[in-house]
């Protein structure tokens, strides 16, 4: 069920600039009720997905959500699948998340590795530099896919400067790796490490590609304070 605030907002959007010049509404008033709007359904979606008992922090959905919605209306994704990595939990559970918004359903969790260089079993280093070997923040365009060193893989357009905008010339792409799951973790402390992919298992990697490739929103997230604060996603 939608909220009837996002209603409301949505129906401000498609109102023609005429009708705000004559004072009937301000521009200020629609951003008002648009981010109360998104905030509010920000929740009931999180409520009505059971979020909190799959490990996804409800900080982490809200910005991935804002974001999202953002993205929507800059017209840069065109799929109603959300995707997120909260790099805030541990690379022992499963931190990786594909929603659909528009049937409000989980679709899949799963494991996700960060980079080697961002840290051992939390990520807590981040980069936009080739060579670092760490992850990047941020909100990212999922695009086509290719046969590569790991098999099938997915490309990724980072859409942040300064963060993960040099995402495909640093080759960070979504890939299966055998050294990111139960088996793995079975006889090793934590998780294996990326040069900083968003590495999933190899056994359910075809199925996540052609769940999300081709334009859909993933979003790569950690409560680091100097990304959250300076994103033109998350604050624009």
């Amino acid at each position: 069920m939608k909220n009837q605030f996002l209603t409301i907002a949505l129906s401000f959007l498609f109102l023609p600039p005429r009708y705000i010049e004559k004072g009937n509404v301000s521009p200020k008033k629609i951003n008002t009720i648009i981010n109360y709007a998104i905030i509010n359904d920000s929740k009931v979606i999180y409520d009505e997905l059971e979020l909190a008992t799959l490990g996804l922090s409800e900080k982490a959905f809200d910005y991935a959500y804002k974001g999202y919605q953002h993205l929507v209306k800059k017209q840069k994704i065109n799929t109603d699948i959300l995707v997120i990595c909260d790099f805030s939990q541990s690379s022992n559970k499963k931190r990786f998340y594909i929603l659909d918004l528009a049937n409000n359903k989980v679709l899949l969790t799963s494991y996700v590795a960060h980079g080697r260089g961002s840290g051992a079993e939390y990520a807590m280093r981040f980069s936009n530099r080739s060579r670092s070997h760490q992850s990047s923040l941020g909100f990212y365009v999922t695009s086509s896919t290719y046969y590569g060193e790991h098999g099938l893989s997915l490309r990724l357009r980072g859409l942040e400067p300064g963060y993960n905008n040099l995402a495909m010339k640093r080759n960070i792409v979504l890939h299966g790796a055998a050294y990111i799951s139960d088996e793995y973790l079975n006889t090793n402390k934590f998780m294996g490490r990326s040069y900083g992919c968003p590495a999933v298992p190899e056994d359910e990697c075809a199925e996540i590609i052609d769940l999300i490739k081709n334009g859909s929103c993933l979003f790569i997230y950690h409560p680091t304070k100097k990304y959250l604060q300076s994103s033109k996603i998350l604050n624009g």
